[in-house]
């Protein structure tokens, strides 16, 4: 693994991946709407510090206090609503706009890949658009306000729930296929703005496709970062412009007309 040392070096070795490749596989985590002022999945509000996560975030803590859950749920998804993408978020549509085989793979719950203007996404542990039942697993849509408390009881005698994965859940299996699908074609595998270390979504990195070039784009090392082709230490808004400015800049130069010396 080589870490970007400022120079420009690797970034330009990932350009340079991405200029050949005909598939491209990008994987994302919180850190991406970090620059959104989103805060991290630990972090809403100084009540739920008094929470373990896992109170909030499984289905055995939903079964003890449904309403304390949505309560927590309802700031999340208020909280989406305020947050605007970011350069991040616009530089990976712009990406999946210049080529012809992408996939995004997210494990936010955000939707703010989607507000960017990506298309094909895969939300590996679902979003908060939508609640879904405990019992007939019927879907229902629900906005910025999220959905209101006294309405958690559903009439078959089941209980609305986000529709995400929580601790100890399988994530979706036709999303999960096509992620690993995705992965093992790749030529390219971008890392970004992820801790590598919840699976199995940590596996797509490096562990279906051991010929791809994979880049980390992290703030921080990672579990991963002596397993990839190099490491790139900043923002996903900061280190993602930059690649893709450089991917247009070249698609869009002017062919070179000169004529060389005749023999």
């Amino acid at each position: 693994m080589a870490k970007d040392d400022g120079t420009g070096t690797l970034t330009a070795g990932v350009i340079a991946a991405l200029r050949q490749a005909k598939s491209v596989f990008v994987l994302t985590g919180s850190g991406v709407s970090a620059e959104s002022g989103l805060p991290t999945f630990r972090g809403v509000g100084g009540l739920w510090r008094t929470h373990r996560v896992e109170e909030l975030a499984s289905p055995e803590g939903f079964a003890r206090d449904p309403v304390l859950v949505w309560t927590w749920y309802n700031e999340r998804r208020a909280a989406h609503e305020r947050a605007q993408p970011n350069a991040g978020h616009f530089a990976i549509a712009q990406l999946e706009d210049a080529l012809d085989d992408f996939t995004l793979a997210t494990q936010n719950v955000d939707s703010l890949h989607l507000r960017a203007g990506s298309r094909n996404v895969l939300e590996l542990h679902g979003s908060l658009r939508e609640a879904r039942c405990t019992n007939c697993n019927a879907g229902r849509p629900f906005g910025a306000a999220g959905l209101p408390l006294d309405e958690i009881d559903h009439a078959c005698g089941g209980r609305w729930r986000p529709d995400i994965v929580w601790f100890g859940e399988s994530l979706p299996r036709d999303v999960w296929q096509k992620a690993q699908e995705a992965a093992a074609r790749a030529d390219v595998i971008l890392v970004v703005g992820t801790s590598a270390v919840v699976y199995p979504a940590a596996a797509l990195a490096t562990n279906y496709n051991r010929s791809a070039f994979v880049a980390e784009i992290n703030p921080e090392a990672t579990p991963i970062s002596n397993r990839v082709a190099c490491a790139l230490r900043g923002s996903a808004a900061e280190m993602l412009p930059r690649i893709v400015a450089a991917l247009s800049a070249r698609r869009t130069a002017p062919p070179d007309l000169s004529v060389g010396p005749s023999g």
